[in-house]
């Protein structure tokens, strides 16, 4: 079975906004506290031992005092008692605040034990601390899952949360299979409701027999090995002078006033929405990708290496820092990061899964270098956008790296064949 997600924009009066944002605050205080029992636990009882150096004597004290899920979502009983607001949320819900504190420490635990960064779980404050979950169809009723025949376009329904109250949801579209789960998300100053959805397995798409390199970049978002470019529609560099005058203004107001906090709303409106074209853009390509070939071959590009600041250089004699390219290399950061790579080649591939498409990643390494024809290396600074072999190649830079990224993908397939209906 797959699981799909869909989400919807809540339309909520402002008594009802005001119970969301009190049951996410209360949520967000069990999450905390739950932390703080869990630390306090283990530095008192563990960390505090005097055989805490010893392995083996610190793995033993820390199975009989560590403080688990179980030990604590039994505590949620006792918690209501002393504090009989809590009796306003429905039980699931705070269970599911438990639950996720599980799951941060066990993500924790696996990146301990696989030489990772730990990244120890933080406390979260109002502004990290977004959404929360209805794990199962207790607590909430939905009126309709489906837009009536007969009305296009906007169209609302009622969703019914117990001890909230109704809202109304803007169905942009059907929603199909098993709801098994409910999310309510703050973004901003906007709700949405997510459903996710349990479907049986999707229809592949018919077998494409066009096969295609994708050459990312920053002057054309995508360079194709068919010759073709996909423009970069640049979202965060033409918002760029509205964003900073806002960012410009919220610096001026007064912390914990009403016009700062309006001024707050205002930069996480400009955000928004370069978040929502940046995401449209890159849903509509990917879709339009995955429909016309069957294999499509990118580059395993690594995005957080590629935007890391540059070493600082340093005068040995005087101690002085020197110019090390790093306003250069600032501009170039923003550009890659507002393309979006990562989450376009993640979009690519989990639609490719549905789709019954391939896609493969092939190291990046002399791909710009190389010639697709021969193999020959032929050695360009980044402002040569033309590729001249002595083999009579001649063609864009870009494309010339798209088909021999192709042509890696093809050594990655079995044979080096192009996948069938069976293989792909």
């Amino acid at each position: 079975m797959s699981i799909k997600a869909f989400k919807y924009r809540i339309y909520a009066n402002k008594h009802t906004t005001e119970k969301l944002h009190w049951v996410l605050d209360r949520c967000r205080e069990v999450y905390n506290a739950g932390l703080q029992e869990r630390r306090d636990a283990y530095e008192l009882a563990v960390k505090r031992h005097p055989n805490y150096f010893d392995d083996e004597a610190r793995k033993q004290l820390t199975r009989e005092h560590a403080i688990g899920y179980y030990e604590q979502k039994r505590e949620l009983v006792e918690i209501k008692e002393l504090r009989p607001e809590y009796q306003e949320i429905a039980s699931h819900v705070l269970q599911d605040v438990i639950l996720r504190l599980k799951y941060a420490f066990d993500g924790f635990f696996r990146r301990v034990q696989n030489g990772e960064q730990p990244g120890y779980p933080r406390f979260q404050g109002r502004n990290r601390y977004n959404s929360f979950c209805y794990p199962d169809g207790a607590g909430w009723k939905l009126d309709a899952k489906e837009c009536p025949a007969d009305k296009k376009g906007r169209v609302k329904v009622n969703l019914r949360l117990t001890k909230i109250g109704p809202v109304k949801l803007h169905l942009h579209r059907d929603m199909i299979g098993t709801i098994k789960t409910l999310t309510i998300k703050r973004e901003g100053e906007h709700w949405y409701a997510i459903f996710s959805c349990e479907i049986g397995k999707p229809e592949p798409l018919p077998t494409s027999y066009e096969d295609v390199g994708i050459d990312l970049g920053v002057a054309h978002f995508a360079a194709l090995s068919n010759g073709e470019f996909i423009d970069n529609p640049r979202h965060l560099r033409k918002a760029e002078k509205q964003l900073a005058q806002a960012q410009q203004d919220l610096s001026r107001k007064k912390k914990g006033s009403h016009r700062r906090k309006k001024a707050v709303q205002r930069v996480a409106t400009y955000h928004r929405k370069i978040a929502n074209q940046r995401k449209d853009f890159q849903h509509k390509i990917s879709h339009k990708l995955v429909s016309q070939y069957q294999v499509i071959v990118f580059e395993d590009l690594q995005v957080k290496n590629l935007t890391k600041a540059p070493a600082p250089k340093q005068d040995e004699a005087t101690g002085h820092y020197l110019p090390n390219g790093s306003s250069a290399k600032a501009g170039l950061n923003k550009s890659i990061l507002d393309a979006g790579w990562a989450t376009f080649t993640e979009m690519v591939s989990v639609k490719a899964a549905w789709a019954g498409r391939t896609v493969l990643f092939v190291n990046p390494f002399m791909t710009s270098q190389r010639c697709s024809r021969c193999g020959a290396v032929v050695k360009k600074d980044l402002s040569e956008r033309w590729h001249r072999c002595s083999c009579g190649t001649e063609l864009d830079r870009d494309t010339n790296s798209a088909k021999l990224i192709l042509n890696l993908g093809y050594k990655q397939l079995s044979g080096g064949t192009r996948p069938t209906s069976a293989t792909a």
